[in-house]
């Protein structure tokens, strides 16, 4: 699996324990798996499995 270009070698992960890990808000990102944008409603039960590629954009404010 690729998260954001880095290569993970894992039989499932699911993304609320990634995000966890990683302290991501799912409110304030946008999810691509394998070139497909995830609606937020599948975000709680999406998991990821090798050979998945992953892109993880956070949303920054400013002005």
């Amino acid at each position: 699996m690729t998260i954001n270009g880095q290569i993970f070698t894992l039989d499932s992960l699911p993304l609320l324990t990634y995000l966890t890990e990683h302290k991501l808000a799912i409110e304030t990102i946008a999810i691509e798996l394998n070139g497909k944008i995830v609606p937020k409603d599948e975000l709680a039960t999406l998991v990821f499995k090798q050979g998945d590629v992953v892109e993880i954009v956070s949303f920054v404010g400013g002005g």
